[in-house]
């Protein structure tokens, strides 16, 4: 399961070609790390504890229909909870044609068109999915990939329109991106 992106990259590379945007093939524990420090909105240390990996998944599946990212091969995702177990954050890393390119923004419904929540059982993110993400955000990788998170509560509450969102969820999401999107970008 920690080398599913080798082995992803070498399949796709044996049905189109090799294109020399790709970030190197690297294993699941340096793409999703067990944990990533941070710091709240507040200066307090923090840290985001993996959840699960999910398996590969299509673009069409893992993202929203206004996130899909054009040229989108495939998609890895794993899903973060705060180290306080308060918040859940899905990372969708979606691979790419040619250089990364961010999906259309829609405000339409309050939140931003992002990748879909991956659950995990038995843990703070049992019952996050599509209702319960309240924020997200993108970062577009130079080399073939793009990085979205969707963000949401532990407690498995489902967004309502209107609903007012916390600066540490959105802190949360954004963090995330940024630290997946230097990791796949170093």
């Amino acid at each position: 399961m920690r080398n599913l992106p080798v082995v992803l990259l070498v399949l796709l590379s044996a049905i189109w070609p090799p294109v020399p945007e790709l970030p190197p093939p690297r294993p699941t524990s340096r793409v999703f790390p067990p944990a990533i420090p941070g710091v709240s909105p507040s200066g307090a240390r923090i840290s985001y504890v993996l959840a699960g990996i999910a398996p590969e998944a299509p673009c069409r599946e893992a993202f929203q229909p206004a996130a899909v990212p054009p040229g989108c091969r495939t998609t890895l995702r794993a899903t973060y909870a705060d180290s306080t177990q308060t918040f859940v954050v899905t990372v969708g890393v979606a691979v790419l044609d040619g250089a990364g390119a961010g999906p259309r923004e829609r405000r339409d419904t309050g939140r931003p068109a992002t990748v879909r929540p991956v659950p995990f059982p038995g843990g703070p993110a049992e019952r996050f999915g599509q209702r319960q993400y309240v924020t997200g955000a993108v970062a577009a990788c130079p080399r073939g990939c793009m990085v979205a998170t969707a963000a949401g509560y532990a407690d498995g509450r489902t967004y309502q329109p209107g609903d007012q969102i916390l600066p540490r969820l959105r802190f949360a999401a954004r963090h995330l991106a940024a630290a997946l999107h230097r990791t796949l970008s170093a």
